[in-house]
C-alpha cells in the first residue's frame, strides 16, 4: 500500500464535479464514468488521454507516493494528517489558467506563487518521518539519469525530484499528448474549465490518498479542512 498527500477541492466543490467528468473517474467515491457529454474529441482520442491522470484522480501533488516507513502505522500518519490541517492556514492562489507541461496539459498557477511554494515544502518535510526509503527499482523508475544534480538530490533526500525550489503546483489532466493533437486539446480543456479558470484557487483542504496496492487506482482515504476555525465544515469521509 502507498499513502499520498495530495491537494484536492472539497468533494462538493464544482471544480471537483468539472474534473471527475473530464477524467472519467471520482476519486472520492471510487467510481469511473463514461464519455463526458458534448466531447469535441473521439471517445477514443480522450480515453487515450486520461489513462493516466484518471488512475490518480484529479489532485496536486504535494508529498508524492510512499510506502510507510518500518515502524510507522496509519493511525500514526492519520493523526498527523488531522493536525497538519489543523495548524494549516487556507492560502489562495490569484489565477489558475490551463498550461502545458512538456507534454500534457494541466491546470497551473498563471504565475509563481511564493506562499504555495512554502506551503508545498512544509508538507514534504513534515511528513517525512513517514516515508519508507525508495526501493532501487523506484530510484530507477525516476530515471535519474535524465534529471538535474538538483533533482537528483532531491530524490535522495525525499524520494521525489520535483520538491522544494523545482516544485510547480499543477493539477494534471491529461497524459502526454501529440503536438498534432495538442491545440485540439487544449481548445476542449479552455471550454471544459472555462467557469474554473482565469480566477483565484482556494486551498482550503488536503486529502490523504491511498493506492492498495501498485498499479490500482488512487482514491481519496481522507479529506481535511484546512485551519481550526474550519474544523466543522463537512469533511470526507
Amino acid at each position: 500500500m502507498r499513502y499520498a498527500i495530495y491537494f484536492s477541492p472539497a468533494p462538493y466543490d464544482p471544480l471537483t464535479s468539472t474534473a471527475s467528468e473530464w477524467l472519467g473517474r471520482d476519486a472520492f467515491a471510487g467510481e469511473t464514468r463514461d464519455v463526458p457529454a458534448s466531447l469535441s474529441l473521439s471517445a477514443g482520442q480522450w480515453r487515450e488521454l486520461v489513462a493516466e491522470p484518471r488512475r490518480y484522480g484529479f489532485h496536486a501533488t504535494l508529498k508524492a507516493p510512499f510506502e510507510l516507513r518500518e515502524g510507522r502505522t496509519e493511525a500514526e500518519l492519520i493523526d498527523a494528517f488531522d493536525r497538519f490541517a489543523a495548524s494549516a492556514e487556507v492560502l489562495e492562489i490569484p489565477r489558475v489558467v490551463i498550461g502545458q507541461l512538456g507534454p500534457f496539459f494541466a491546470l497551473v498557477p498563471h504565475a509563481l506563487h511564493p506562499p504555495l511554494q512554502a506551503f508545498a515544502a512544509s508538507v514534504v518535510r513534515d511528513f517525512e518521518p513517514f516515508r519508507a526509503p525508495l526501493s532501487d527499482a523506484d530510484m530507477a523508475r525516476r530515471k535519474p539519469e535524465r534529471l538535474t544534480a538538483a533533482q537528483r538530490a532531491h530524490l535522495m533526500t525525499w524520494g521525489y525530484p520535483y520538491v522544494m525550489e523545482e516544485f510547480r503546483f499543477h493539477m494534471t489532466l491529461t497524459g502526454p499528448v501529440d503536438p498534432a493533437l495538442a491545440p485540439s486539446v487544449e481548445e476542449e480543456l479552455q471550454q471544459r474549465f472555462s467557469s474554473c479558470t482565469n480566477v483565484p484557487l482556494t486551498l482550503d483542504g488536503l486529502a490523504l490518498f491511498v493506492e492498495r496496492s501498485r498499479g490500482e487506482p488512487f482514491t481519496i482515504h481522507r479529506w481535511r479542512p484546512l485551519g481550526r476555525e474550519n474544523a466543522n465544515r463537512k469533511t470526507f469521509p
